[in-house]
């Protein structure tokens, strides 16, 4: 199981607004995980901006980014949809939709400058809704006494090692969070550290959100 990278999905769509010669450029950005949820959202922008004479876009789908789409709604090829595209790529997120709408000022700003300011505008909305990174952790549910729970608070503090709520009945079981290439080495010292008294088992693996 690897890591990725893909935008916060926390506070749906991110905006983000630039102007360059007169053209005024609005980025939507969103966290999606299918084809559908991407073409539904660059049809509601569509619709949003009705009046708008480009909704350009791009999106990229799955664990390993390889599914990707552009479109440049009506700018000369290659100069909208895929700076937009280029604009995630280059931040490494994958599972993510970018629409960049423009309302024209007049003033042609000519295929490079069509391509800078598409992807200038993508990447402030990338920013603006924030990259993380699911990285994949082992759960670990570890029981103990009680009287050796304060100790191991304070070591897995110390040790800065993820943890959620704790399970309190006859004994306490911690319920940890380790990367998968420490989980030997962990789990070693923490039997250790509790002298072979504490009861461990470990879960499948799991993708947990990390801001980057």
């Amino acid at each position: 199981m690897d890591a990725y990278r893909t935008l916060s999905a926390s506070g749906g769509e991110a905006v983000a607004l630039y102007e360059i010669q007169k053209s005024k450029f609005i980025a939507h950005a969103v966290h999606v995980e299918t084809e559908e949820a991407a073409r539904d959202f660059i049809l509601a922008m569509k619709k949003k901006y009705y009046d708008a004479r480009h909704n350009c876009s791009a999106y990229i789908l799955g664990e390993r980014a390889d599914k990707a789409k552009s479109n440049d709604d009506g700018e000369p090829g290659g100069t909208a949809g895929n700076p937009i595209l280029e604009a995630l790529k280059k931040r490494g997120v994958t599972d993510a939709c970018v629409v960049v709408t423009r309302y024209f000022g007049g003033i042609k700003l000519g295929a490079g400058g069509l391509i800078r300011a598409y992807g200038h505008t993508a990447g402030l909305g990338i920013e603006a809704a924030g990259i993380l990174e699911m990285r994949p952790f082992v759960p670990v549910d570890m029981a103990v006494a009680y009287d050796q729970l304060a100790p191991l608070e304070h070591y897995l503090r110390s040790e800065a090692i993820r943890t959620e709520e704790p399970t309190y009945a006859e004994d306490v079981t911690l319920h940890l969070l380790l990367p998968p290439e420490e989980l030997e080495a962990r789990t070693a010292e923490l039997t250790d550290r509790t002298a072979g008294r504490a009861r461990i088992h470990t879960g499948d693996p799991r993708r947990i959100a990390c801001p980057v």
